[in-house]
This record gives structure tokens, C-alpha cells and sequence, in this order.
């Protein structure tokens, strides 16, 4: 991941054309004038439903034609993958907009929302299917043969006298190893460009799939090739289940923190400040612009970012208007995805200011106001206390 971004950032001498071209492919600010059919996350999202659609009917009617276990799971899971990428198509074409007055930081948000909606689909269809493969283990090693016929012939609605998962239906499963393999790059590439959480849920729910067809590819093959070995098809089919409860608690997680607005990585914070360096270059009097401090949060694919800048107490207010547009200029074209910056001026002479102190106490002690509160207190003095309520 690092090495990617590293290549955007500090493009120009060493990566020549590489690195530039990325650039001028920011500049036209993509996602406002992307006709959505054209952008690289919605048409990569795309190929996956369609090609999911065609795999889980495919996998479906192999898997119950053919009596593989493993492969119904498949099936199972190709569907699920099929809402989350019709959730994901959803989220991000809504996630680009720019804000309005009732969204003032975007609809970025929606984005992670989605994506916690894709991945707690993936964990909730993870454990379903592991519950469905103990159950067949189970009917398979602790009933009696006949009760383990009968219980078989239930769960798949007609009776096999032999419970063996045809030959046949490895062509299935190397084919979707194959194609899922491919989305999974295709889409992962997407995703890291654009730091998108919710198409990394998408393209981990490609691999996921990649990997249970090479596991159902092996329990097929296995199952005919030894004796007796009608109970590595549910064994699959819950080691797949693994697999996919996995991912899906990594992914929940992610996007539950993104929704609490932790922080912003330390991989962007390092390319905004690099490119807040260079933008000081470009202002007169630029070597005594001094970045203090970079904050923000991550909000779907989109970053709003907070910088802390230090400049001589003299300054006028049109001085830094000039150092404002410059930043934002060169950081809005350089860093993707950043959205927002605000930019906050301290005087230089000053000591450096603590950390969040815009944020007000919620202490419940009376606020840095020397004479004890009274009732009226707020409307009448306008002392230190006063100023903080009215923040």
C-alpha cells in the first residue's frame, strides 16, 4: 500500500511520466466530473455484479446438479456478493457528491456506512454457512448411516444413493477461481488508489471467493479420488467459512472505526505535510510559513483535513488568504482524496498552542472563570467564562 502512495506523492523527478500522469488525471477533479459509467471504482464494481450474477446461478444449479456441498456454499456466497456489490455501486456514486448545507463535510459517510453494510453481510454469511457444514459433519460422524441418509435427503430435497459431488463440477470451480482472482486485483487496484474502504470490502469479498473455489476445487477433487471421503465437502465448506468470518470482522471493524471518526493514517498525514513543505515555496515570504500540526478524518474516500499553521504575529489577513489558497491548492491537487482543508493560523512568536484546544471541556467544573458562576452569570459579565459559552 505504502509504495503506492509513495509513487503519487513524490512523483515529478524520479517516476517521470508515472507519477504525472496520476497528477493530471486529479486536476479535472475526477469524481465531480466523472459521468458516473466512466469511473474507475463504478466500472469495476459493475463487471463484479454482473460477473457475481452469472456465478451464483451458475454455482447454484451446479452445485445442487452435481451434489457438492462445498459448491452450494459457493453459491450462497456468490449471492451475498451480488447485494454487496450492488450496496457498494450505491454508496459510492452517492458518497462523490459535493455538500449541501444540511451535509456540510460530504456524503463520505454514507460510503463507510456501506461498507460496514458489505462486511457485516460477509460475517453473517460466513457464519451461516460454517453453522450449515457443522451440522452435515455432524449428521455424517455421530448418526447412524440410515439417519445420515435421511437427514442428507432433507437438507438437499432428493435422495443421492451416492453422497459424492460430481466430477464435473471442478470446471465450475476452477472457472471461478479464475475470474474471481482477476476482480480481485482489478478492483483492489481501485481501491488502493482511491483509499476506498468500502471497494476493498468489495475486492476482499473477490478473493474470498477465489480462495472457496480453490477449496471446493480440492474437496471435489478429493472426494473422488478417495475412498469414503464424504466428509471433506462440509470440511471445506467450514474452512471456507472461516475464511469469510475473517474478513468480515476485519472489514466490520474498519468501517465501525471510520464511523467514529478516528484519525486520519499517518501514510496521509505524511504526504499532506510534504506537500504543505513545497507549497510554502510558492509564497513570498514563504520560510516563515511553519506547519504545526496535521489532523483530519477519513469520511468514505474522502479526507477532511485540519492544518495547524504557524505564521509572524504581523501578518496581515490578505497574507494569509495567499498562504490559505496556495496550501490548499497544492494539497487539494497532490494528495487524493482530500475534500476539506481548514486551515488555522497562530501567531509564531506564541508558544505552541495544546493539542485541541479548540475543543471545550465537558468537565463539569465552572469554566476558567475566576468568580464562583451565579444564575445570571452568562448575560452579564463578559469575562472569560462568558466567551466559552458562546463558542
Amino acid at each position: 500500500m505504502t509504495s503506492i502512495t509513495q509513487t503519487r506523492t513524490h512523483s515529478g523527478h524520479n517516476h517521470g511520466h508515472g507519477g504525472h500522469h496520476h497528477h493530471h488525471h486529479h486536476h479535472d477533479n475526477v469524481y465531480l466530473t466523472s459521468q458516473n459509467k466512466n469511473d474507475a471504482g463504478v466500472r469495476i464494481t459493475r463487471i463484479g455484479l454482473y460477473s457475481n450474477l452469472g456465478m451464483a446461478v451458475a454455482k447454484g444449479v451446479g452445485g445442487y446438479a452435481f451434489n457438492s456441498q462445498a459448491m452450494v456454499a459457493d453459491a450462497v456466497h456468490s449471492a451475498t456478493d451480488l447485494a454487496s456489490d450492488i450496496l457498494t455501486l450505491a454508496t459510492i456514486s452517492w458518497s462523490l457528491k459535493p455538500p449541501t448545507d444540511k451535509f456540510p463535510t460530504g456524503f463520505g459517510k454514507i460510503e463507510s456506512l456501506g461498507s460496514l453494510g458489505v462486511s457485516s453481510m460477509l460475517l453473517f454469511g460466513g457464519l451461516w454457512m460454517g453453522y450449515g457444514s457443522l451440522l452435515t459433519l455432524y449428521g455424517q460422524f455421530f448418526l447412524d448411516p440410515a439417519a445420515a441418509a435421511e437427514l442428507a435427503s432433507h437438507a438437499h430435497g432428493h435422495d443421492h444413493h451416492e453422497a459424492l459431488p460430481s466430477i464435473h463440477a471442478a470446471w465450475l470451480a476452477a472457472g471461478t477461481v479464475a475470474i474471481k482472482e482477476w476482480l480481485y486485483h482489478a478492483t483492489m487496484k481501485v481501491a488502493r488508489e482511491r483509499k476506498s474502504s468500502v471497494l476493498a470490502s468489495n475486492a476482499v469479498h473477490h478473493r474470498v471467493d477465489s480462495l472457496t473455489g480453490i477449496v471446493t476445487l480440492a474437496v471435489i477433487l478429493g472426494a473422488n479420488l478417495f475412498q469414503n471421503a464424504a466428509w471433506l465437502d462440509p470440511v471445506g465448506g467450514l474452512l471456507i467459512s472461516l475464511m469469510v468470518i475473517k474478513a468480515g470482522v476485519e472489514n466490520t471493524l474498519d468501517s465501525l472505526f471510520e464511523l467514529a471518526d478516528r484519525g486520519i493514517d499517518d501514510e496521509v498525514k505524511s504526504s499532506v505535510r510534504k506537500q504543505v513543505q513545497k507549497a510554502t515555496i510558492d509564497i513570498s515570504e514563504g520560510h516563515n510559513v511553519e506547519l504545526r500540526d496535521v489532523s483530519g478524518i477519513k469520511s468514505g474516500q474522502n479526507y477532511l483535513v485540519d492544518l495547524e499553521v504557524a505564521v509572524p504575529g504581523a501578518w496581515t489577513i490578505e497574507d494569509l488568504r495567499e498562504v490559505e489558497d496556495t496550501i490548499r491548492t497544492r494539497v487539494g491537487s497532490k494528495v487524493r482524496g482530500v475534500r476539506k482543508i481548514r486551515v488555522r493560523f497562530v501567531p509564531k512568536e506564541a508558544a505552541v498552542a495544546a493539542k485541541f484546544d479548540e475543543f471545550i471541556a465537558g468537565d463539569v467544573s465552572p469554566r476558567s472563570s475566576p468568580e464562583p458562576e451565579t444564575e445570571d452569570d452568562g448575560h452579564h459579565h463578559n469575562g472569560n467564562g462568558t466567551h466559552n459559552k458562546s463558542q
